[in-house]
């Protein structure tokens, strides 16, 4: 068996200083038919799960703590029972919306995730959240950025905790060192490439 990547939409919100938006966000589920690894927990547990189907979830794998990639990421965790992993310096955003919860493993660079006879490898990306992270899965051609890097360019910057020129760093650094050719998989809206961003944020 061969490791695949499935694909859900789910909606809701995203608060952060005082104000709310309605959201769409990708959920990416990694895998083979007996195990996998869901990438970030919006909005709503039971279709993250039905994604999952009969599999063993082996991790809920946060690319960062904003209100709409982890607020269902503790219900998950008791449905499936599966720890949620989330980068240490994202501690501050975490607690804005699970004040009274934890996750169970920190995230470090570098880490590597196995999982359905794949690999994962953290990369720490930080400028749209402290501890935001990029997943890169060498074998499949892809890199999951949840809100490092969209179709179009970095992420958003203008609330708390975030910073432009740290994120273009981060982008520059870590994504573009990977190649062209890599599939970026986002946390909201449509595929591009690493390729295709480097043209237009060096263009």
């Amino acid at each position: 068996m061969s490791a695949r990547i499935d694909h859900a939409v789910t909606s809701g919100t995203f608060s952060l200083d005082g104000e709310t938006f309605d959201v769409d966000n990708n959920v990416w589920v990694v895998g083979d038919d007996t195990e996998c690894v869901v990438i970030d927990a919006p909005h709503d547990a039971a279709a993250i799960l039905a994604a999952v189907g009969d599999r063993t979830l082996k991790a809920i794998v946060c690319t960062h703590a904003h209100d709409d990639h982890v607020r269902v990421a503790p219900a998950l965790r008791e449905a499936a029972g599966a720890p949620i992993l989330l980068h240490p310096d994202d501690q501050p955003v975490w607690e804005l919306t699970h004040p009274d919860l934890l996750w169970d493993v920190d995230l470090a660079d570098g880490q590597r995730i196995e999982v359905g006879g794949t690999t994962l490898e953290v990369l720490h990306t930080p400028g749209h959240a402290p501890g935001a992270v990029c997943l890169y899965a060498a074998d499949l051609g892809c890199v999951f950025t949840g809100d490092t890097l969209f179709q179009g360019g970095p992420g958003a910057t203008g609330r708390s905790f975030s910073d432009r020129p740290t994120i273009e760093e981060s982008i520059r650094t870590r994504l573009f060192a990977l190649p062209d050719e890599t599939v970026v998989h986002t946390g909201h809206g449509a595929d591009t490439t690493i390729g295709a961003e480097r043209a237009l944020l060096d263009g």
